[in-house]
């Protein structure tokens, strides 16, 4: 009777307060209070409806749960059955967006050196987003104008109960991908929607979808809501667009425009190329023209030859007529009785110059004299007669003579001559080696 009358009277209520004791059973039910600063009561939350919550209640959270007023008899209390729950004013979402981006920033997650550069030309794009609303539209026909590339999509819902986990299972999804896979691994990916309130894009502040946004090992352009709307998920990007349209404008560039730049560029290699050619070409005709004719070069040196050909054939003829007139004057000297007397004034002087056998004789007998002298002087002075004398000739191991005692030391053998003969002597010895050694007394025979 007390249930009934209490949901009979409280049957629909809306209720502002702070959650408190907040918990989720195993079944999927809600279980927390509702309190302010006089007064607090039990709530609970059945799994169909907390299905439909676009935040994650936690403690602290300000919100207006509506529901009805019940009793549970287990516990003697009164509680408020929630049917939906939104958070009290837009106030409270960014005091709780604060928060959550104060917490994540402290970990790193936001930090710049994370951010990657894109790609400046990907060949395979993915996109998490709504299969069924525009962005998708909007961003493939923006890619078909720009650069038609090879789109990857990832239906996800972008709002609701179930949205950020989706989300964050597509962007590990497609950082999953094998880059030799079946499915081409995409080498950005774009988390797109569309604008909306903050409730609406409350799904891409949770952390879950932040957490994986900033470990995706693909560079990620965040492109939520409208060019005035912020999420955590942007924080996280490695890249924010302020809209879809704009993060397909930054995925790629323009074919139209790389294939006037390329042409430019083409362009400017054949000039590079033919300009030093042409320069060179224009350089040597100046320089040509500044250069004397061959003619002129030559004239001088024509006339020359011309004089000094000329000035040759009369030397030459000058010259033949005296050696001509010479010889002329020399044939008249050589007549036949002129010769003749000569040739016998000459036989007449050979005849005078008879050589006489005495002459030859004395200067022969005065020659041997002389040879004979001298021979008996090479006798008396050669090292042969010495030797007789009782001298010898001491030479060393090269064959040299040794003509001091210290020289002899130093010879590890010596040859002395005599006049009969030559004999070697062994190795120098030491004082105490020169002495006589005792004599060896004769062996016995054995037989």
């Amino acid at each position: 009777m007390l249930k009934r009358a209490v949901e009979e009277r409280f049957g629909f209520v809306r209720i502002r307060g702070e959650l408190s004791g907040v918990k989720r059973a195993a079944s999927g039910h809600l279980y927390c209070s509702l309190k302010d600063d006089k007064a607090v009561i039990d709530a609970v939350m059945w799994r169909g409806s907390t299905g439909r919550l676009a935040f994650k209640p936690e403690d602290g959270l300000e919100v207006i749960a509506t529901g009805k007023l019940t009793t549970y008899p287990g516990r003697s209390k009164y509680q408020i059955v929630v049917e939906s729950m939104e958070i009290a004013g837009e106030g409270a979402l960014l005091a709780l967006l604060e928060k959550t981006r104060a917490r994540l920033a402290a970990e790193g997650l936001f930090a710049p050196e994370r951010k990657r550069p894109l790609p400046f030309l990907p060949r395979t794009i993915g996109v998490v987003t709504s299969p069924t609303g525009a962005v998708i539209r909007d961003i493939l026909h923006r890619l078909a104008d720009r650069f038609p590339s090879h789109v990857l999509v990832w239906p996800v819902l972008v709002q609701g109960q179930g949205a950020a986990e989706q989300v964050a299972a597509a962007v590990n999804g497609f950082s999953q991908f094998e880059p030799d896979g079946p499915v081409p691994r995409p080498d950005v990916v774009i988390v797109a929607r569309g604008g909306g309130s903050i409730e609406d894009l409350w799904a891409f502040n949770e952390e879950v979808v932040v957490r994986a946004i900033a470990e995706c090992s693909i560079p990620v352009i965040s492109a939520v809501g409208h060019e005035t709307d912020t999420t955590l998920a942007d924080f996280a990007a490695d890249l924010r667009a302020p809209t879809p349209t704009a993060a397909a404008e930054l995925a790629v560039p323009v074919r139209e425009e790389l294939a006037n730049q390329l042409a430019e560029l083409a362009l400017r290699k054949r000039r590079a190329v033919i300009r030093p050619l042409s320069l060179g070409r224009e350089r040597l005709e100046a320089r040509a023209q500044r250069l004397p004719k061959p003619e002129a070069l030559l004239s001088p040196f024509a006339q020359q030859l011309d004089d000094l050909g000329e000035r040759l054939r009369r030397a030459l003829r000058d010259r033949a007529g005296i050696e001509r007139d010479r010889l002329q004057n020399i044939a008249k000297g050589l007549s036949l009785p002129l010769l003749r007397n000569r040739l016998e004034r000459a036989r007449d002087r050979l005849e005078a110059q008879r050589l006489f056998p005495v002459l030859i004789e004395r200067r022969i007998a005065e020659g041997r004299e002389r040879v004979g002298v001298l021979w008996r002087m090479a006798e008396q002075l050669s090292p042969k007669e010495v030797l007789k004398r009782g001298y010898a000739i001491v030479r060393g191991d090269d064959g040299r003579p040794v003509m001091t005692a210290g020289a002899a030391r130093e010879q590890s053998a010596l040859e002395i001559e005599f006049s009969d003969g030559r004999i070697r002597t062994g190795p120098r010895q030491t004082r105490s080696s020169r002495k006589e050694s005792p004599p060896t007394p004769e062996q016995g025979k054995l037989l």
